[in-house]
């Protein structure tokens, strides 16, 4: 790859960042960094933690949400490595709660949800290409129904019971962005004997040097975590002082539970690009990384646009409508190359509070983009990630 490091990176990046976190449409504050192969070289920061708070800076903490779904999977992928976990055989045998849902067809007239049981058993792999059956209350119209009607917890309350949901449909007939990985992080849970957070410790983060990041922040964590907003319709911004994950969740959420820097996330990305080996030692083998990010979806499965069914937490969302996409293990791969600049075969997905990342293994690069604000795909935060990763790509045209 070319050598961005001497480049107009920073004045190119800087410039995003200014711009959307400044002027009457703006977001409250941005964490924003690049690393190549060996190390960060871009970090930049702008504008607040809390709306006319605390500056912003490399070192806050954000809720990541859905960025953690990549680190469960990682420790699944360990597991098939270990020769622990099969991927095709039924996800019951780890984790026993799943095998007593059932597929909802619809509500009764009386309101209540029509089921029956599923025409096959859920396997991890499907749960891990989101083929599984499970869903979203802020992307589904049924899950959506099961909360407002029928009291289902949604999974910020980091429950049991917000995961032990209906499927949609019998599992590996179709796609939906979903709870999915969810239930990988219990079938981890299931194979080693130990909470997820623990697992993650002891073999994603200990190797790979990450330090501030978890599922429980440390007081000193708590003392620089960003505040969630939420965009009105007029555009404002509000803070939400009493939202946030829970620390010490009933469950550790492998789809959407942890906290973290986003200098320690750039650890996680430099794995993906130096085929699975980190700082202190490896974390996933060569060829298990090679399989991994590779699509693997078979028709009639397909990525599909996730509509925002609950205004206040998800718009309308999909990276790049027309731009074929597919879903690996676990990330979203543009099997195109995309108008920024990102190779097709590269690989990324983001968080419901507006947080997006990517992984180009071709050219030996990667991103994370952290902002704090719902709904996801924000009108300002999401075409600013699009602008920041297009800004690196033109430094490199440039190199």
């Amino acid at each position: 790859m070319k050598d961005i490091t001497t480049s107009d990176i920073r004045s190119r990046c800087d410039a995003v960042l200014e711009g959307v976190t400044t002027g009457t449409s703006r977001v409250p504050g941005v964490v924003a960094m690049i690393t190549d192969r060996d190390a960060d070289v871009y970090s930049g920061c702008a504008g607040d933690r809390r709306l006319g708070d605390d500056p912003m800076t490399e070192d806050t903490v954000f809720a990541i949400f859905s960025t953690t779904k990549a680190i469960a999977g990682t420790t699944a992928l360990q597991c098939v490595e270990d020769g622990l976990l099969d991927l095709d055989a039924p996800a019951k045998d780890y984790a026993p709660a799943i095998g007593h849902l059932q597929v909802i067809e619809g509500f009764d007239a009386d309101g209540s949800p029509r089921l029956r049981p599923p025409k096959c058993d859920v396997t991890t792999r499907q749960l891990m290409l989101h083929t599984g059956g499970f869903g979203y209350d802020f992307f589904n119209e049924v899950y959506k129904r099961l909360a407002e009607e029928h009291g289902q917890p949604s999974v910020v309350t980091a429950s049991h019971a917000s995961i032990e949901t209906p499927l949609l449909f019998d599992p590996g007939t179709a796609w939906e962005y979903g709870s999915n990985i969810d239930w990988v992080g219990q079938v981890v849970e299931g194979i080693r004997g130990k909470r997820l957070g623990a697992v993650m410790r002891e073999r994603v983060f200990d190797p790979l040097a990450m330090d501030e990041i978890a599922f429980t922040r440390t007081d000193a964590m708590k003392a620089r975590t960003a505040t969630i907003h939420a965009r009105g319709e007029d555009g404002g911004l509000t803070p939400m002082d009493g939202f946030a994950l829970p620390d010490n969740p009933e469950i550790d959420m492998g789809g959407h539970g942890l906290y973290a820097t986003v200098p320690e996330y750039m650890k996680f990305i430099r794995m993906w690009l130096n085929d699975g080996n980190g700082p202190r030692g490896r974390v996933l083998r060569p060829e298990t990384v090679e399989w991994a990010v590779r699509g693997a979806l078979v028709p009639p499965q397909k990525i599909a646009m996730l509509p925002g069914v609950i205004p206040s937490l998800s718009n309308d969302a999909e990276f790049w409508p027309g731009l074929a996409k597919d879903w690996s293990y676990s990330f979203m791969v543009n099997t195109e190359e995309a108008p920024t600049g990102r190779p097709a075969g590269s690989i990324g997905w983001a968080g419901l509070a507006n947080s997006y990342y990517w992984i180009d293994r071709a050219n030996g690069i990667g991103g994370y983009w952290a902002t704090q604000i719902l709904p996801f795909a924000d009108s300002v935060s999401f075409p600013g990630f699009i602008d920041f990763e297009s800004a690196v790509y033109r430094a490199m045209a440039s190199a």
